[in-house]
């Protein structure tokens, strides 16, 4: 009997180690395109942003000088039909109807995002939503905080969105003044950031500040609304046409109860947005050419005048003190100065935690410690929501709007310290964004280069 032979042996096949997977990154540059359209909107923001500081500026000296009972009866002049309840002050019609212009806006950029932006991109668009949503959390969770600590009492909690808002057109106006000149991909994230924020404000208006509701005179908005988009979808365009249904729209919804600003975005998300867009032609589809055409109208007038009736409160007559001694006004100057920094920051920092991602190489924490910062300078909303929390011309209210400036400044000042800090670096990314040494029109960096995670 013989033994089994052993079986032959084979030598180990060598392990092949996975391959590593890609490095995830966040805020990265976006598109050439997306790039233009951001520097384009911003470019408008800065001149308007500059626009509202003077007439901030002017309407608080005037409001502390003796002739401010002047600046008082203008504000409280009232015009309109008596017979359609419009008999409102200029500075009503400053909030209802100009505020509804700047709203319409939104509402189209909002849809633009949604649509063809970064927004209609899932994982382009999860880090400003999550950041947006941490700078709304962070700041109402600090204020009523402060508000107890301080021991608020009546209506005082009634103020805690008053420091979730973002002023991009004040944002901005900083950037001027302090001379920085961000990277595109902080450009970018720090306007896709404003208008999750302005979508997250607008539902904020509607569900809590909504004290009484007509429902038969809502519904019978819903006519002239649909008026408006058949009319955008025939490709009649013409603004005298349109202002028809849409100032029947903001009419309707003003006496139904619900704020007339909200017209201004229902208007706004029934422009159509394609995805096509034709290279080299700017503003080529309807929303950007809508845009392109109102945006100066809103940074340039509705927003500006909106501040001088907003931002004319006391200071020197007992009003910095009677401010400082406020739960709602201290909880508006943390909301908007740590709750902002905290918020965004902190969910940017959590995002790239939870998705393993990487800053993009060219930027570092701190940038983001800026932004965050910087997002702090809230104004047009914040002021809004402060009348609609506590009643235009209350006393409450004229506290908060003063500590509205006083947060919005102190955030820009520290945003201000921490982006200075960068400006080297930050005009040696400008210098190669900017650099075309084959002359086709197209910044070199940007040929062959796709948008990373969270770019915008």
């Amino acid at each position: 009997m013989t033994d089994p032979q052993p079986e032959p042996q084979h030598p180990p096949e060598p392990q092949t180690e996975p391959e590593p997977q890609p490095l995830r990154r966040i805020l990265g540059r976006g598109s050439w395109p997306e790039t233009q359209y951001v520097a384009s909107a911003l470019r408008t923001e800065t001149v308007g942003g500059a626009l509202l500081l003077g007439a901030a500026v002017l309407a608080l000296v005037w409001a502390n000088t003796p002739w401010r009972t002047v600046y008082e009866s203008l504000r409280d002049l009232r015009v309109g039909p008596l017979a359609l309840h419009l008999d409102l002050t200029l500075g009503q019609w400053s909030t209802d109807g100009l505020l509804a212009v700047f709203f319409l806006v939104a509402g189209i950029e909002l849809k633009r995002e949604l649509v063809a932006g970064d927004l209609s991109d899932r994982s382009r668009a999860a880090l400003p939503i999550a950041a947006a949503l941490c700078g709304v959390a962070v700041p109402a969770i600090l204020y009523a905080v402060t508000v107890r600590l301080a021991g608020g009492e009546g209506d005082a909690l009634r103020g805690w969105a008053v420091p979730t808002a973002t002023d991009i057109a004040f944002a901005l106006a900083v950037l001027a003044v302090i001379n920085t000149h961000l990277p595109s991909s902080l450009r970018s994230f720090l306007l896709t950031l404003a208008v999750v924020d302005d979508l997250i404000a607008i539902t904020i208006i509607a569900i809590f500040y909504t004290d009484s509701l007509n429902v038969a005179l809502l519904g019978l908005a819903l006519l002239p609304l649909a008026a408006y988009a058949v009319m955008l979808r025939r490709g009649l365009t013409n603004p005298f046409l349109l202002a028809v249904p849409a100032l029947l729209a903001w009419g309707l919804l003003h006496a139904s109860g619900v704020h007339a600003t909200a017209a201004g975005v229902l208007l706004g998300l029934l422009v159509p947005v394609s995805k096509n867009r034709v290279e080299g032609e700017d503003h080529s589809t309807l929303a950007e050419r809508m845009e392109h055409r109102l945006r100066p109208w809103s940074a340039g007038i509705a927003v500006p005048v909106f501040a001088f009736f907003a931002a004319g409160v006391d200071v020197v007559s007992g009003g910095m003190r009677a401010t400082l001694g406020d739960a709602a006004a201290l909880g508006v100057i943390v909301g908007l100065v740590a709750g902002k920094a905290v918020g965004i920051f902190g969910g940017t920092w959590l995002f790239a935690r939870f998705t393993r991602a990487q800053l993009d190489e060219e930027l570092a924490w701190k940038d983001v410690l800026g932004l965050s910062l910087l997002a702090g300078v809230g104004f047009t909303v914040s002021l809004l929501l402060g009348e609609l929390a506590f009643g235009p011309g209350s006393e409450r209210d004229g506290h908060v709007r003063l500590a509205v400036l006083l947060g919005s400044t102190l955030a820009a000042l520290l945003a201000a310290v921490v982006l200075r800090g960068r400006n080297r670096h930050y005009r040696r990314i400008e210098q190669e964004e900017n650099e075309d040494l084959d002359g086709d029109g197209v910044p070199d960096i940007y040929l062959g280069r796709e948008s990373t995670l969270g770019s915008g």
